[in-house]
């Protein structure tokens, strides 16, 4: 069994940084009424154990695993016999805007085929030998390697409620083709955001956080930044003002603050990035 404890403090300003990473087995129940500070991602590597989170228990056979979101009530404990696992915990300003590009906003079980295929059985390990043959004191290539896993997480990964997930975002689709086309509308709010599904509000967002694990509000920050991205990249002689106001935002101020609290950097040192 293996464990490395990354993030010293000037790591964890990062936009993505990892805290824990390791293997271990499983001795016995495992009970966090108060869900876990970071993101912990927790998958089988022998044997087999049990999972309940948000009112629902499932099974975690070999090639399958569960991400859990920070502070979410969980508990886990192996299934009768030997439990072995591999097991990823992060953070960072930039994990939430990932895992909604991603759709990785539910904690839910998710399998994936066996053998060489897929990088999602060795992914932890292969971490962690590249840990013990490198010195990275500042967590920048774990940093790497976690935003890698993700995006093998969900290439290769087999979600269980994908069918259901679809089936709230075409209901949305109405309102996600507007604010493609509205985003940048400062007045644009719940009221009008609701007039266009049709809907009470309060039933636009369970299928917002049904389908994208966020209010309806925050999808709009959320798009709003991305098209800024855009912007701060292709234009890269217009003021941040400007961008601000061509995203939507009425104050260059809240856009910089929003901006870097959601990415981990402000908007002129993202766009430095790409020079």
């Amino acid at each position: 069994m293996r464990r490395f404890v990354l993030a010293p403090a000037h790591g964890r300003t990062l936009p993505l940084f990892v805290e824990t990473v390791g293997t271990t087995l499983e001795p016995s129940r495992m009970v966090r009424p108060d869900g876990y500070p970071y993101y912990h991602w927790l998958q089988t590597t022998a044997g087999e154990g049990t999972f309940t989170a948000n009112g629902a228990t499932f099974s975690l056979p070999v090639h399958s695993g569960v991400l859990v979101h920070p502070g979410v009530p969980h508990t886990y404990e192996p299934a009768g016999g030997r439990w072995e696992t591999a097991y990823l915990t992060f953070g960072g300003p930039a994990v939430p805007e990932i895992l909604l590009a991603l759709n990785l906003l539910e904690s839910q079980p998710v399998r994936w085929e066996p053998g060489d295929a897929t990088p999602l059985n060795r992914a932890i390990e292969d971490m962690l030998d590249r840990i013990e043959e490198d010195s990275d004191l500042f967590g920048l290539n774990a940093s790497a390697d976690a935003y890698r896993f993700l995006l093998a997480l969900r290439q290769y990964g087999q979600f269980d409620n994908r069918s259901a997930i679809v089936r709230s975002s075409e209901r949305l689709r109405p309102l996600l083709d507007w604010l493609e086309l509205r985003y940048a509308d400062a007045e644009i709010g719940l009221a009008e955001m609701k007039e266009v599904l049709d809907m009470p509000a309060s039933t636009m967002n369970v299928l917002f956080r049904h389908a994208f694990g966020v209010s309806p509000y925050m999808y709009l920050i959320h798009l709003r930044l991305r098209k800024a991205k855009e912007l701060l990249i292709g234009m890269p002689d217009a003021p941040v003002k400007a961008i601000a106001e061509l995203v939507g935002f009425r104050d260059a101020s809240h856009f910089v603050a929003t901006f870097r609290r959601k990415t981990g950097l402000p908007p002129e040192q993202f766009r430095r990035l790409y020079e």
